[in-house]
């Protein structure tokens, strides 16, 4: 019963994939249909089973042929080098295509009594002659593209160079060129604070907070430097401006409570309603878990002392002068420190809680200290609006 449950499964299965075969041939996919064909051609070849893929790969093989070489027909007589990368394309699918089907050649067809057709060409002069036509032509335009003044014309030159180094490694000065397209597509922003305050910024936090190689957020096409450095023309500038900083008074809260709990002391004997010792079956008395009641006075102080940080990101526009956006950030720090004294029996309480029982008093932080203590919450928003709030859009 397996086996023939697993040969209608495989019928099944073979059915649907000639089928998707014929229709991907219908609807012009050829590629698609070889594809297909092939992988259901690696084994098993000359089964009569697989004659229908035969058939579908020599008719899908030779519209796919014709249809490119009609293509590169047309393109060719259209002498235009902007058609150079689309025939090169053209001349490695042709390639590509025989360089797939010649480790199963030759293929049967078993009822006709031959082999299937598939007409092999060199392409080794044409794929050589229009890749050094496309190269040719993506470093003309590159060099153009570089003596333009936008910097889009910049990274455009920048991704035509880079794919015609892939394409064709060592070609001239390509990586040289590559570089300078780098550099002049890169917008440099210089990031600075300005303190609005009444207070004095630690100067620890601006350095933190300015130290650009901790957020990881250069990208391809910006760089970030919180110190200006000579030959470098800025495009924008991001300004951190301090407006206001608010520290609490230093507080000491106070709070008394009791903590009860029953816990075993010992056994006792078990009586009944009238105080009679019950006994088991053996006449020895029964015992029980002598429970006792125990408190705890615990007297809690807790040091508070908070900070806020409020300050706003713009952004500025150094060539027209001109703010491109501005995002609000607040951030906050808490100093809240616990410890306690007690009287009575600690078990009461949670054993969690023995920990502050000991601890004593320590000094509050310092205001400058506080401030300080905002920086690494403000870090992760700063980072959070740079991230999400390019300069270019």
């Amino acid at each position: 019963m397996k086996k023939i449950t697993l040969l209608f499964l495989s019928l099944v299965i073979f059915s649907c994939g000639v089928k998707q075969t014929q229709s991907m041939l219908s609807n012009g996919d050829y590629d698609g249909a070889i594809i297909n064909a092939v992988d259901a051609l690696r084994t098993n070849k000359n089964s009569k089973g697989k004659q229908d893929y035969v058939y579908l790969l020599e008719e899908a093989f030779a519209k796919a042929k014709q249809r490119d070489l009609e293509s590169l027909n047309l393109l060719i007589k259209e002498n235009n080098p902007a058609n150079y990368e689309r025939i090169f394309n053209l001349y490695n699918q042709l390639h590509n295509r025989q360089e797939r089907i010649k480790p199963l050649l030759p293929l049967q067809l078993l009822k006709e009594g031959r082999n299937a057709i598939f007409p092999m060409d060199d392409y080794s002069d044409e794929l050589i002659s229009s890749k050094n036509n496309l190269s040719g032509f993506l470093y003309g335009n590159a060099k153009k593209l570089l003596a333009s003044k936008n910097k889009m014309d910049f990274r455009q030159a920048f991704d035509d160079l880079a794919y015609l180094d892939k394409l064709n490694p060592g070609y001239k000065d390509v990586r040289t060129l590559m570089d300078e397209a780098q550099f002049k597509g890169t917008d440099f922003v210089h990031v600075y604070t300005k303190n609005e305050t009444n207070m004095v910024i630690p100067a620890r936090l601006q350095d933190d907070l300015l130290d650009f190689s901790t957020y990881g957020i250069n990208d391809k096409w910006t760089v970030y430097h919180n110190n200006k450095q000579k030959n470098i023309n800025y495009d924008f500038g991001m300004i951190v401006n301090f407006r206001q900083i608010n520290i609490s008074p230093e507080q000491v809260k106070e709070k008394q409570f009791i903590k009860e709990k029953q816990i075993k002391d010992g056994v006792k004997n078990l009586v009944d309603a009238n105080g009679n010792v019950v006994k088991d079956s053996l006449g020895n008395p029964i015992k029980v878990d002598n429970m006792k009641t125990i408190t705890v006075s615990i007297y809690e102080f807790t040091q508070f002392k908070s900070c806020q940080v409020t300050a706003k990101v713009d952004y500025i526009d150094f060539r027209t002068n001109q703010l491109i956006d501005a995002f609000p950030v607040t951030s906050e720090f808490i100093f809240d420190y616990i410890y306690a004294n007690y009287n009575g029996d600690k078990r009461a309480c949670e054993e969690s809680y023995y920990q502050y029982f000991d601890r004593r008093a320590v000094p509050f932080p310092s205001n400058e200290q506080m401030v300080y203590d905002t920086g690494e919450d403000l870090k992760a928003k700063l980072k959070g609006i740079i991230t999400n709030n390019k300069f270019r859009r």
